[in-house]
């Protein structure tokens, strides 16, 4: 039988293995050190396909991704435990245990991210539509993010689509032909 034909449509949360993400290449001191999310991949061990979700936990003090907003996906939040605030827009707002946030896809104002004031790890479930593709736009850095998982190749193999470029850093339409 098939691995996805064994799996188990539950998970307890005491089942999960929460995982750094993959280092950052960051010298001592760069921003990269505010950002320490630990998680899980939910949706992945569960076989979904059209919702994408994640436990994280970020530790006292911890962001867990920078500012950022989606054009085509939309987010949820829900505080498992902890407490912190979440930036969207130009707006704080605070978060505690049960809170649920969403964030529609949209440009700098649906802009959002998590940050831990508290003492203990902020843990959050994260839903996400799967929309592909997807543009996600940084503000803070005036960075933007394409990101496409569906397209294939002519024998059926996924192509993962991923590039990370500046605002007003553009190649004219006709270099390099």
């Amino acid at each position: 039988m098939a691995d996805d034909m064994k799996r188990s449509p539950v998970i307890n949360l005491d089942q999960l293995e929460l995982r750094p993400l993959p280092p950052v290449m960051a010298a001592p001191g760069e921003t990269a050190e505010r950002y320490a999310p630990r998680v899980a991949t939910v949706g992945l061990l569960l076989g979904a396909t059209k919702l994408g979700y994640n436990v994280i936990a970020l530790p006292p003090g911890k962001r867990g991704f920078p500012f950022h907003s989606h054009r085509e996906n939309e987010e949820m939040f829900f505080v498992l435990n902890g407490t912190g605030e979440i930036r969207i827009g130009d707006e704080f707002h605070p978060l505690r245990s049960g809170d649920i946030v969403s964030c529609p896809a949209g440009g700098p104002e649906t802009a959002h991210q998590i940050i831990n004031t508290g003492t203990v790890d902020l843990c959050y479930l994260a839903l996400s539509t799967k929309c592909s593709p997807d543009i996600i736009e940084y503000p803070d850095s005036g960075k933007f993010r394409v990101i496409s998982d569906d397209a294939v190749d002519a024998d059926g193999t996924p192509r993962h689509f991923d590039v990370i470029g500046r605002t007003g850093e553009s190649l004219g339409y006709w270099d390099g032909e």
